[in-house]
C-alpha cells in the first residue's frame, strides 16, 4: 500500500535526524503547523495523518486493526521504514503519545526519542492511580458521542482545549472534530479512552521527555506525575500552558520545552 497515500505524509525540512509529528483524537497533521516548522532548518520534519483522520484514505480504515492502539503503532513503523528514516525522534499529542510509546516496545532501535505531549497511559481511575475520570463517566462521554457526534464536539471541544479566554482554539477543535467521520470517530474514542497501558511504561529504553500542562481535563497532574516515576530517566517538564492542545495553545513554550530536551 501507498504509505504516503493513506496517512497523507509531507516530509520538509533539512538535516540528517528527523522529527516524526503525530496528531492526537479528532485532529490531524494541521494541529502541529505552530511547532513543525520551527525544527525545519535542523530536522526533516514528517507529517501525517491517523487513517480515520484528516485527508488519510479512509478505504484503508480497519475497524478490527484499529480496535486497538497497536494498529496506530504498527502504521508508525511502517511509516518510518517506507521513508528509511534513522532513529528519527517521535512525537506524540495525546493518545498519539502512547501510540509511540508502543510503536517503540515493538520495535525498540526504531527512535531515538520520545517527546509526549499530554500523555496517559490510562484515562480511567483504579485504585491509588488517578486517571481522570471513573469508569461510568468514561462510558457516559462515549454514549454521549456515539448518539450525536456533533452535539458532543460541539460540547467537548472547548472543555479539551480550555484556554476559555480564546473562544477561537476550542473552534478550532469543535471544527476539526466534527469533520471527522462519526463512525470512525466513535471507534476512535472508544479504542482510546478504554486502552489501558500502564504496563509498558517500564521497558521504555530511550530517552523520553513528558510534557504535563499545568491544568488538563484529559491528562491531569497526576498523570504526569505517574509516567514519570514509571519510567526511568524520563524528563518531565509541567508547562504554564493550560487545557489539553499545547501545540495550539502555547506553541512557543512547546517549542522551548523540546528544544531544550534535543539540545
Amino acid at each position: 500500500m501507498d504509505m504516503t497515500k493513506r496517512n497523507n505524509i509531507h516530509v520538509s525540512g533539512h538535516g540528517r535526524k528527523a522529527i516524526v509529528f503525530a496528531h492526537g483524537f479528532g485532529c490531524d497533521q494541521n494541529m502541529w503547523r505552530f511547532v513543525a516548522p520551527a525544527f525545519q532548518d535542523q530536522y526533516r520534519t514528517v507529517l501525517f495523518d491517523h487513517v480515520g483522520a484528516g485527508s488519510s484514505d479512509l478505504s484503508a480504515y480497519s475497524y478490527e486493526k484499529y480496535g486497538m492502539l497497536d494498529g496506530y503503532a504498527a502504521d508508525i513503523v511502517e511509516i518510518v521504514r517506507a521513508l528509511k528514516l534513522e532513529r528519527p525522534i517521535f512525537v506524540g499529542h495525546s493518545v498519539s503519545a502512547m501510540v509511540g510509546v508502543l510503536a517503540h516496545l515493538q520495535h525498540p532501535d526504531l527512535f531515538g526519542a520520545l517527546v509526549l505531549v499530554g500523555p496517559s497511559p490510562c484515562y480511567i481511575n483504579h485504585g491509588d492511580y488517578v486517571g481522570g475520570f471513573t469508569e461510568a463517566q468514561i462510558e457516559e462521554l462515549l454514549a454521549s458521542l456515539e448518539d450525536n457526534h456533533l452535539g458532543w464536539s460541539a460540547t467537548m471541544a472547548p472543555i479539551i482545549m480550555g484556554n476559555a479566554d480564546r473562544a477561537e482554539l476550542g473552534e478550532e477543535l469543535t471544527a476539526s472534530f466534527c469533520r471527522t467521520d462519526p463512525q470512525i470517530a466513535a471507534h476512535f474514542a472508544r479504542t482510546t479512552f478504554m486502552s489501558d497501558h500502564r504496563n509498558v511504561l517500564g521497558p521504555v529504553s530511550i530517552p523520553t521527555l513528558i510534557l504535563q500542562c499545568s491544568d488538563d481535563v484529559i491528562a491531569p497532574n497526576s498523570v504526569g506525575a505517574y509516567m514519570h516515576h514509571q519510567m526511568p530517566g524520563s524528563t518531565l517538564v509541567v508547562m504554564n500552558a493550560t487545557g489539553h492542545c499545547p501545540n495550539l495553545s502555547a506553541p512557543e513554550e512547546t517549542i522551548a520545552a523540546m528544544r531544550a530536551f534535543l539540545t
